[in-house]
């Protein structure tokens, strides 16, 4: 694993910040297992992660002094750290884009793109929910807790598959998105906990975090899948097999990643949910400890 570890925890919070600093460099060009199209959609995701965590920090720091949190010393705590952990999310899958970058696949141009379609649907939401009294900083903070918990199942699933893991053969890129994904489930809570804090459980609450999701899932599905389509397209590798190999790692019923998010994924839609009902500690347990975390 090429990256040095330091773990800093001065917030108080009940998970760390871990400064990370990974080695790219050598990298290989179609690391996932070999195959242009499962490295294309790694690549397609990870280009919508920098301008996707700065959306989820911005949309907390907006709120964080709010009347019903900012005397909150606990929650304040974990505010500290979920900004911290994100912003190490965002360094690291930006040098990663950069390596990618040096083969030639334009991921500069998807991460500018997907910074257009967040500002384009955060402002056109806001106006459209405005008349029910609801602010921009309403609908930022339900956008990331929305994303948040995509993030947080996706990274559980693959905490989970052993099929998805076998794939990642560079144990760079294996404990990159490793590390992420236990990172993510760490700090799982924070932004829900935060929107609960401000906003409540009322129907006006229930109803905007419910739609929130499911335009936030159409836009990842539509935004992602452009993306590994264009990748594929620049590289000449447009084909049914390449596109078979995604529709089986991402989709399939019995290994897809996706595909084994939808029971948590729908979890959300219970009205008296809370990321924590969805358990986790002894599979983060297990990972930090391969992990060396």
């Amino acid at each position: 694993m090429n990256a040095k570890v330091n773990i800093s925890n001065r917030a108080g919070a009940s998970f760390p910040v871990r400064r990370m600093n990974f080695d790219f460099d050598q990298v290989p060009e179609y690391w996932m297992n070999g195959s242009v199209g499962l490295t294309h959609f790694m690549t397609g995701l990870s280009a919508l992660f920098p301008d996707g965590e700065k959306l989820f920090i911005d949309s907390v720091r907006a709120v964080r002094y709010h009347p019903a949190i900012k005397d909150n010393e606990e929650l304040q705590k974990e505010i500290s750290a979920f900004i911290g952990q994100e912003a190490m999310h965002t360094q690291e899958h930006v040098n990663f884009n950069a390596s990618a970058q040096k083969y030639g696949h334009d991921v500069a141009t998807l991460e500018r793109r997907t910074g257009v379609v967040i500002q384009t649907g955060r402002k056109l939401f806001a106006k459209l929910v405005k008349p029910f009294g609801m602010t921009q900083e309403m609908v930022d903070l339900t956008a990331t807790t929305a994303l948040e918990h995509f993030t947080a199942t996706i990274a559980s699933e693959l905490l989970r598959n052993p099929h998805i893991q076998a794939l990642m053969q560079d144990d760079t890129m294996s404990y990159m998105w490793l590390w992420h994904a236990v990172e993510e489930n760490e700090h799982k809570a924070v932004a829900y906990d935060v929107y609960e804090e401000i906003f409540g459980r009322g129907v006006k609450a229930y109803a905007l975090r419910n739609t929130a999701l499911v335009v936030a899932m159409v836009a990842i599905f539509l935004t992602q899948s452009s993306f590994v389509l264009k990748l594929l397209k620049d590289d000449g590798k447009l084909n049914l097999k390449e596109l078979g190999m995604i529709y089986t790692y991402a989709y399939s019923p019995s290994k897809g990643i996706i595909a084994g998010m939808a029971g948590e994924m729908l979890a959300y839609f219970k009205p008296r949910f809370h990321p924590n009902d969805l358990d986790t500690v002894q599979l983060l347990k297990d990972w930090k400890a391969k992990l060396g975390l």
